[in-house]
């Protein structure tokens, strides 16, 4: 059996013009069209996100120790374990280093972008019956939080590790971010220096470019002269700053649910655990996404 194809299409976003981080507005949409598409048919959708540091293409690299996505997809419905899916995966990096998927007054409006533009766009191309999202890390979290958002949008999400109990999930991160905003005299500059580095994927410098990045989703003010954003500990002395963690917390799933749990209790849901880290998990997608498929078939 013939594999399916994966199409770049190219878009030029209205919605991110004048962006804040002047990033660019003409991307690229990855699009895994199953095989055998007949283009008078309809097949659900499952729109990727992808985590922290990631685009939509990443997924179709080539993995020599493991699987890229249009080999995992291919193999799932050769051997029936999922029906045929259209798989957009979606550009939304940023220069902080990603993508929450929340509109932000620091990034730009890339919740209204991935809704109001991408879904239009691809579906005016390809025929589409439902459609759902997924992702890991922030990917995940971008899932769960547009589910809660819009569920007239989406039938159906996949979370994996997505951010959440942001208590211990980002504030190891400060300390690390705090010595080096000292050390480049404040955010701004060390990003400036970051994207200046011939090696950006340095160890060191996750912390750093994590906590600005999601500062920048959390706790955007258009007054701030550090990038628009206000951080929840002060940048000379590290002191807490509760009335920014308040806003952070906000937007943590965790805090989310009680404010959204009518519109979740409309998509069923299974949930699992399994033994093993938040990274390098792109095997459980052998478990998600047949059962995505079947959410939305």
């Amino acid at each position: 059996m013939a594999g399916g194809e994966v199409v770049i299409e190219t878009f030029d976003s209205q919605v991110l013009k004048g962006n804040p981080l002047k990033d660019p507005t003409r991307r690229d949409v990855a699009i895994y069209l199953p095989p055998k598409y007949d283009p008078r048919k309809r097949y659900p959708a499952a729109y990727g996100i992808v985590g922290y540091t990631g685009t939509g293409k990443s997924l179709f690299g080539v993995d020599p120790l493991g699987e890229d996505l249009k080999t995992k997809l291919d193999r799932l419905i050769r051997t029936g374990k999922m029906g045929a899916m259209i798989v957009p995966m979606v550009d939304c990096f940023t220069r902080v280093g990603g993508n929450q998927y929340i509109n932000s007054t620091a990034t730009g409006q890339y919740d209204d972008y991935l809704r109001h533009e991408i879904v239009p766009h691809v579906e005016s191309k390809y025929r589409v019956s439902r459609r759902g999202i997924w992702g890991k890390s922030s990917g995940g979290y971008g899932s769960i939080v547009q589910g809660m958002l819009h569920p007239d949008t989406w039938s159906a999400l996949a979370d994996h590790s997505g951010d959440a109990l942001f208590e211990y999930c980002y504030t190891t991160d400060f300390p690390k971010a705090l010595a080096a905003f000292r050390e480049h005299d404040g955010p701004a500059k060390w990003l400036q220096w970051f994207w200046r580095q011939p090696n950006r994927r340095l160890r060191e410098m996750e912390p750093v470019l994590n906590t600005i990045g999601m500062a920048a989703h959390y706790s955007p003010n258009p007054k701030s002269r550090e990038l628009g954003i206000d951080f929840p500990f002060d940048l000379e002395t590290g002191e807490w700053r509760p009335e920014v963690w308040a806003r952070w917390r906000r937007w943590d799933p965790v805090n989310m649910v009680d404010r959204y749990a009518p519109r979740l209790r409309r998509l069923p849901h299974v949930y699992k655990e399994f033994d093993d880290t938040h990274s390098d998990i792109d095997y459980r997608y052998d478990v998600s996404l047949p059962l995505l498929s079947k959410a939305l078939g």
